[in-house]
């Protein structure tokens, strides 16, 4: 697969500029590849690709894979950045979310990551578990806190329709989300990490100043992005594309030089709908002069005109030309972007 991923990128070289200044090693579990596995992705993306001297590179991990050999071993593949799924600190939430790893992996993977040489990593927590309760939840926080975690992603527990956990609480088995309990996880949340210094630059991410996610912030500020592999996603700008998820017919087009994917071009009106929705999600909000400039003077009038009533109900702030969400607006922030969106 490794080798195939490989050659993926150097079909596809033209999709983006050859410059690159982030790469994320992201999705299934990239923790379990071999140092050889990654050094030999890594020189295929300097053959053929501009990495930036300060590239960011990061890799997803479990805490059940980290090990002292293996930082060593990311190191050298030139891995400078972990993000690892510990999901709570406290071992009834790993149970319940039927995790892999125990409370103490949890604790003693951010140690060995540190004691190796990795300062910059972050850590996912999920909140508004059922049973979780608000002085566990802010036990997690502290915790995150007093380990010297520079980036934390939060996000709030969702139930997908027909997921396993779905049907769980359809029968019962397991109690439903508690919207209200998450919104008041959220607010202790955002109140514990603005206190402890950290940016809340993103919905959903916290930051002390200098870490933030450069790869992830790429997302949200709608730059072109290159995926390699099964299920892998690409945007440059104006189309977006997605590899097939099966993974024997992936390696099997791979092989006759082909990406098997499917494509679709934005309409200025998506284009700008997607601007909505991910510059809202960030502490700068969203730019009504971009706006302007990009798809004209009627659209900023009439995302105003719907703005209005969360303006006055002190969802949104309006400063200078931007639309910025309110700390108890961010917790709605997908469905006020809605509300936004411009539909012709």
């Amino acid at each position: 697969m490794t080798a195939a991923i490989a050659k993926e990128a150097i079909i596809r070289k033209s999709f983006i500029s050859d410059h690159i200044s982030t790469i994320y090693f992201g999705g299934g579990t990239p923790s379990l590849l071999t140092s050889d596995e990654l050094m030999m992705i890594m020189k295929t993306l300097s053959t053929h690709f501009s990495i930036a001297p300060d590239a960011e590179i990061t890799l997803e991990a479990n805490p059940d894979d980290i090990s002292a050999d293996k930082l060593l071993e990311w190191k050298k593949a030139g891995i400078n950045r972990l993000s690892i799924g510990i999901q709570s600190f406290y071992e009834e939430d790993l149970l319940w979310m039927n995790r892999a790893h125990n409370a103490i992996q949890a604790k003693q993977c951010v140690l060995l990551t540190q004691e190796a040489g990795f300062h910059n990593l972050t850590i996912d927590l999920i909140y508004g578990t059922p049973g979780l309760s608000d002085e566990r939840w802010m036990a997690n926080i502290e915790t995150a806190i007093s380990l010297n975690i520079p980036h934390l992603s939060c996000y709030a527990l969702t139930v997908e329709p027909n997921t396993a956990l779905d049907k769980l609480i359809q029968k019962g088995s397991k109690a439903d989300v508690d919207q209200q309990s998450q919104a008041i996880h959220f607010d202790l949340l955002t109140t514990r990490l603005e206190a402890a210094g950290f940016e809340h630059y993103e919905i959903s991410n916290f930051a002390l100043p200098g870490f933030r996610s450069k790869h992830n912030s790429s997302y949200w500020q709608g730059k072109p992005y290159l995926g390699l592999g099964p299920s892998a996603h690409s945007f440059n700008g104006i189309i977006r594309q997605w590899n097939i998820s099966n993974n024997a017919l992936y390696l099997k087009s791979i092989e006759q030089d082909m990406v098997p994917s499917e494509a679709e071009q934005l309409t200025d009106e998506q284009q700008l709908n997607e601007y909505i929705m991910t510059s809202l999600r960030t502490m700068e909000g969203c730019s009504l002069k971009r706006i302007e400039e990009r798809w004209g003077k009627k659209n900023v009038v009439a995302i105003m005109n719907a703005a209005q009533k969360y303006v006055q109900e002190a969802y949104l702030n309006l400063s200078g030309n931007h639309l910025i969400l309110t700390k108890k607006g961010k917790f709605l922030a997908d469905g006020i972007a809605a509300e936004l969106f411009q539909l012709n």
